[in-house]
């Protein structure tokens, strides 16, 4: 069996897989050396992977090495199943790049584009050489929110729950409006843009995949798993 661990800005990720199937995951608020321990007592687990945008998780690199057989970090060092080009790899959120592992380990033969959609909105490329590209990163829609909030007097701290009209009938569903309506343009922007140069298969993931899913009009494919699939397929990849 592995575990893969995904430790992003505001949600962890633990997922169990036997070879390519994907047995169980789930999120976790916060992660910690006894709720590891308590996920791992009983398991037979062969191989582990670690992705972490957070600084300080030396404790946690520590106890998996001690608890699992074969036990990786992500890191730019790692050998990868996916060609990388990007000027500053050292700097590539490596969540992304696990991401665009997940896809492509389902369609070896496409262009990709993969959409995160979590405190931050990651848009990256892949072509069908199996070369990862770059891409680009804006505020994702709670950032958004908050901004607004935190940088005006008056306006409200709302989300994405209520009343989505075309045009806000008040502030709060001006904000929602404004706030949803610019991320489904922007998206959709990208998705038309990568179409004018050859067939692109799109695929969301993130805390917000499933929301926006159904709000673009271009067809996507929203997989809330695309990063532990990536982080296994890795892993496997060592092997």
């Amino acid at each position: 069996m592995n575990i893969t661990i995904d430790i992003g800005n505001s949600s962890c990720k633990i997922a169990l897989f036997e070879k390519n199937r994907l047995v169980r995951s789930f999120p976790v608020n916060e992660l910690t050396e006894k709720g590891l321990l308590g996920v791992l007592d009983g398991l037979s687990v062969d191989a582990g992977i670690l992705c972490s945008v957070k600084k300080d998780e030396a404790w946690l690199s520590e106890l998996l090495s001690k608890r699992v057989k074969h036990f990786f970090t992500l890191t730019p060092q790692l050998p990868l199943p996916l060609a990388i080009d990007y000027q500053t790899p050292q700097t590539l959120g490596m969540d992304r790049v696990a991401a665009a592992v997940g896809v492509r380990a389902q369609h070896p033969n496409a262009n990709l584009l993969v959409i995160d959609i979590g405190t931050a909105i990651t848009i990256d490329f892949v072509t069908s050489e199996g070369v990862y590209k770059g891409g680009n990163i804006s505020p994702g829609p709670d950032l958004r929110f908050k901004a607004l909030h935190a940088y005006t007097e008056r306006l409200p701290l709302v989300d994405t729950e209520g009343a989505l009209p075309a045009f806000g009938y008040d502030t709060a569903t001006a904000i929602r409006a404004g706030v949803v309506g610019g991320i489904v343009r922007e998206l959709d922007a990208y998705i038309d843009e990568q179409q004018k140069n050859a067939a692109v298969l799109t695929f969301l993931t993130g805390g917000s995949a499933f929301y926006f899913e159904n709000k673009l009009k271009n067809r996507t494919f929203a997989d809330e798993n695309l990063v532990p699939k990536g982080l296994n397929a890795i892993l496997n990849f060592q092997k």
